[in-house]
């Protein structure tokens, strides 16, 4: 498989030597970024005036396949879904899987991760595609490895995963993440040859945070999720899939996340969804194209 992924296509918002990296770009990326910098400009001034929220945003639930009736219970906020055990959820998710298998949707896209991409509003994806979103809250890379079976027998036209916080704030090493992404992609390969895989960055922290872990988070410096990101992009290049660098878009000057993107330091805000449903679907226009 050839190697799809170019930090000139995913790295679209550097901090430094804007002139040098501008005279880099493909015409089509700058065209893009023009477009969607005027849009996220609107979307950031029309939230500028809002208090942020003290806790993660509970959005009201969406069915997770966009346009697909469910046969199990669907509860409807996801709040009522943390009440869930891990087995528990992951059974849910097996039995989300199973509709999308058995109706087989046009365009299916799968989110696979944890917390950040369970709550990300289904209103704000894309509408041109059908999504099953398979995050669970405080999953780890080796959690996810090991249920990626659950939509083994869908056909996605399009996998994004992003992973890896967890695992920092559980204390694994970075070798352990590592090597995991690497299994993760092999895995994802190995059942779904068609789909395009598309390996997300680890999004930065905060500077402050009033997260309940926010000890455990603010010891993790950014800098060691830049290095991380890093490698994975490696790795992701290596074995031919695409690499989406989200970091930039969502870094203050210092590395930081911006805190108007964030409700506590580690989860978004409704602009930080806002951001990266831009991001996604610039991604999907420009580079993915219409698979």
């Amino acid at each position: 498989m050839r190697d799809r992924s170019s930090r000139s296509t995913a790295s679209w918002f550097p901090s430094s030597s804007v002139g040098v990296w501008l005279k880099l770009l493909p015409t089509w990326v700058i065209i893009s970024l023009t477009a969607n910098v005027i849009l996220l400009g609107t979307l950031l001034a029309s939230m500028r005036h809002r208090p942020p929220d003290a806790s993660p945003p509970a959005p009201e639930y969406q069915a997770t396949v966009a346009t697909i009736p469910m046969s199990v219970p669907n509860p409807s906020h996801l709040g009522e879904r943390h009440q869930l055990s891990y087995e528990q959820w992951v059974a849910q998710l097996a039995q989300e899987a199973k509709i999308a298998a058995d109706q087989s949707p046009d365009r299916l896209t799968v989110l696979a991760g944890d917390s950040i991409s369970l709550w990300f509003p289904g209103k704000l994806l894309p509408d041109d595609r059908t999504w099953l979103n398979q995050g669970i809250s405080g999953e780890t890379s080796a959690g996810l490895l090991k249920r990626l079976h659950l939509f083994d027998n869908t056909q996605p036209a399009t996998i994004f995963v992003m992973i890896g916080i967890n695992d920092l704030l559980r204390g694994e090493s970075d070798q352990t993440l590592v090597d995991n992404h690497r299994q993760i992609i092999q895995a994802l390969q190995q059942a779904h040859p068609q789909s395009q895989i598309v390996v997300q960055s680890i999004l930065p922290h905060a500077a402050e945070s009033n997260w309940e872990g926010r000890d455990r988070l603010l010891a993790i410096s950014n800098q060691r999720i830049q290095a991380l990101n890093e490698q994975v992009e490696t790795i992701a290049r290596q074995a031919g899939v695409y690499f989406l660098d989200l970091y930039p878009l969502f870094a203050d000057p210092d590395g930081d996340l911006r805190p108007e993107l964030s409700t506590d330091g580690l989860h978004l805000s409704p602009i930080g969804y806002q951001t990266w449903a831009i991001a996604l679907q610039v991604y999907s226009r420009e580079v993915l194209g219409s698979q």
